[in-house]
């Protein structure tokens, strides 16, 4: 089924969806299209695209063809899931050891919705603490803004 899914054929058009997508998970299975673990994999993956189509966006990579990241992801594997979410490269902890990415065929379709809506709603402290951080440096800011003020009209 893996002509069923979408196909990045660059290193462009990888980083792109990466970047762009910013309300959903970025779910990239890299390797090989006639490789028999890619190919099950891609059954599940087709399966469930049109349950998390809401949240999550599935892609396909074939590392023969794209190579730009096989060094950098270390995709050695015959098959590989990555995740990214709002630009960044989220890490999901299988139990392997490698916390990067899943290396291993997930056959059960609700286990792999599970885990990317984990991803999904994960907490988002980044945003909260750009928040707080904004909040507060606006108040020093302004008490800083306030003295130089009142410092300026003292002169006066």
């Amino acid at each position: 089924m893996a002509y069923m899914l979408p196909h990045l054929a660059d290193g462009w058009s990888v980083d792109q969806a990466i970047k762009t997508d910013e309300q959903n998970v970025v779910l990239i299975r890299f390797g090989h299209d006639w490789d028999p673990e890619c190919m099950a994999q891609d059954e599940v993956l087709f399966r469930i695209a049109d349950k998390v189509r809401r949240f999550c966006s599935i892609y396909l990579v074939d590392i023969t063809d794209v190579p730009d990241f096989n060094k950098m992801y270390e995709l050695y594997d015959a098959m590989t899931l990555m995740f990214f979410f709002r630009n960044r490269h989220i890490l999901v902890d299988s139990s392997t050891g490698d916390n990067n990415k899943i290396k291993t065929v997930i056959e059960d379709e609700q286990e792999l919705i599970d885990i990317i809506e984990t991803v999904y709603r994960r907490p988002a402290p980044s945003r909260t603490r750009d928040r707080v951080a904004d909040f507060f440096q606006a108040l020093t800011d302004q008490s800083i803004f306030g003295r130089f003020v009142a410092a300026r009209l003292r002169r006066s």
